[in-house]
């Protein structure tokens, strides 16, 4: 069993008590499934909200789920990492495929999931012809996407995190590639569509919340690829946000920069938002250095169309040095440099 852990006596007893009781285990069953609001688990369970946030409070104090907030709306989901979800996981898989009541609560959520699905396409259809008259304009999704994985390589990936997640698509484009992935967006509108998205693909090693680009609510040093897909093209100081992702980069960790290059359709700045119209390789480049990290390869992907409307797409790959230097002579045994020699 090679997710076997060892709790000590206090420890063991601990994570049983918060687990053995029938309405939190229940309630870990839902949160393994995605993140949840007290209202969702209200829906789900038929309790009230009041012994819901209760039993909510008890696995929180137990380092069993995370809450992070988003609006008025608090969000739950189970932890991805610890000895003590490992063991809460390994419990959740001996729990009965046809329990009546566990059934129940899935047919619930399914019903959940679907509200958020149907609410989550209508905010994108309503927004659907935009995003169409941009694809059009660059080079299709389906090439940026191969250039992608080809640049990123076949090497597993610990901890992903996806800086303007918007739909989710690099969470679900990289899903088989990652342990865990985390997409941060200051929209609410596109967290729903992303987590819509995410349930549709029954990816749960990913989740989404709100976040400042410039001021991310997540530990520094915890990641080892970083994508900032079509954002900086909308924000004021790009260099920040660099500097931002750099510094949740642990030591060899990579980021991916996927953007336009300069053009000159200035409408795109009226009618869609765009602060910058695009950005040139030294741009970038110097920006990455400035924020600590290596420039290792720099692509240029055109749209193949003829005329001035036609953008191009450049992807920008940056790794952190700390852990060359700390590796010296010793590079070739990191499997994070794997592919590099």
């Amino acid at each position: 069993m090679s997710d076997l852990v060892k709790f000590g006596l206090d420890g063991l007893v601990d994570v049983l008590k918060a687990a053995g009781e029938p309405t939190r285990l229940r309630l870990l069953a839902l949160l393994a499934a995605g993140d949840l609001t007290v209202t969702d688990l209200t829906e789900i369970l038929g309790q009230s909200q009041p012994r819901i946030s209760r039993h909510l409070k008890l696995l929180g104090e137990a380092g069993l789920i995370d809450r992070y907030q988003e609006g008025a709306w608090a969000y739950f989901r189970l932890k991805q990492e610890g000895k003590a979800v490992i063991l809460v996981r390994t419990l959740l898989r001996h729990a009965a495929e046809n329990d009546p009541v566990l059934l129940r609560d899935g047919e619930r959520l399914a019903a959940v999931k679907r509200i958020r699905a149907e609410r989550a396409q209508a905010y994108f259809s309503r927004n659907a012809a935009e995003w169409d008259e941009l694809r059009r304009l660059h080079v299709a999704d389906e090439d940026v996407d191969k250039a992608l994985i080809e640049l990123i390589g076949p090497q597993q990936i610990d901890s992903f995190l996806d800086l303007g997640t918007g739909t989710g698509r690099m969470l679900q484009l990289l899903a088989g590639n990652y342990r865990r992935a985390v997409g941060i967006d200051a929209s609410r509108d596109m967290l729903a569509v992303a987590r819509a998205n995410l349930d549709r693909s029954n990816i749960t090693a990913a989740s989404v919340r709100y976040g400042d680009i410039f001021n991310l609510p997540l530990e520094a040093q915890d990641f080892d690829l970083i994508t900032i897909h079509q954002v900086l093209h909308f924000l004021d100081q790009p260099e920040i946000a660099i500097n931002e992702a750099a510094r949740m980069l642990r030591p060899g960790g990579r980021l991916v920069i996927i953007d336009l290059a300069p053009h000159g359709l200035e409408y795109l700045r009226d009618e869609h938002a765009h602060l910058r119209l695009g950005f040139s390789h030294q741009t970038i480049s110097e920006w990455l250095k400035l924020a600590g990290l290596d420039v290792e390869q720099v692509l240029d992907l055109h749209s193949g169309r003829e005329g001035g409307k036609a953008l191009t797409v450049t992807i920008w790959l940056a790794r952190d040095p700390r852990l060359l230097i700390a590796a010296g002579q010793d590079r070739q045994s990191s499997p994070v440099l794997a592919g590099r020699a």
